[in-house]
């Protein structure tokens, strides 16, 4: 993993992926981002390319789990190495405003996050969704990498969906106001 807060040229000092073996399902590449997330879970993906993007964060996120299994370690994985990267990243809390929060709608969705910088890991996340999964990722673990990444970060995290009627929405509403 490889993360700039502020954008720009990225670059893994070494890939899991030699020359391009793995389909990058969620790439980008601007004048003012670089992101490529591989997880072998496209919603997943999807998801952390949403909040990078619109954080404005340059990230590459390359993973090989155990998805014979399930997607539980892999989310989990990505969750907490994002968090940790996020934070290194971050560096001292000071001149940072402590606290933030963002809404972000996706067509009837609309979702709340609210974030502490508080060295203090916490999270309450509450998405309503209904369905078992959206793609190839169970929507328990859409929670859960939330939560893995609020504690690997030691913030405090609360995301709320609104309201919505399709999990899709209301699930990249809610990574879309945590950027």
């Amino acid at each position: 993993i490889a993360i700039a807060l502020k954008g720009g040229p990225l670059a893994l000092e070494h890939s899991i992926f030699p020359a391009r073996e793995a389909d990058a399902v969620a790439e980008q590449a601007t004048q003012s981002q670089v992101i490529n997330v591989q997880t072998g879970i496209g919603f997943l993906d999807h998801m952390v390319h949403a909040l990078a993007k619109h954080a404005g964060w340059s990230l590459i996120v390359e993973c090989i789990g155990d998805l014979h299994i399930d997607d539980h370690h892999t989310t989990e994985d990505c969750g907490m190495a994002l968090g940790q990267a996020f934070k290194e990243a971050l560096g001292a809390v000071r001149g940072v405003k402590r606290f933030g929060s963002g809404f972000a709608p996706l067509d009837e969705a609309l979702s709340r996050a609210v974030v502490d910088l508080s060295n203090r890991p916490y999270a309450v996340v509450e998405l309503g969704l209904q369905r078992e999964k959206v793609g190839d990722l169970s929507c328990e673990m859409i929670s859960h990498f939330l939560e893995s990444f609020a504690e690997a970060s030691r913030i405090t995290l609360h995301v709320d969906c609104l309201r919505g009627k399709n999990d899709h929405h209301r699930s990249e509403s809610a990574f879309k106001a945590l950027a």
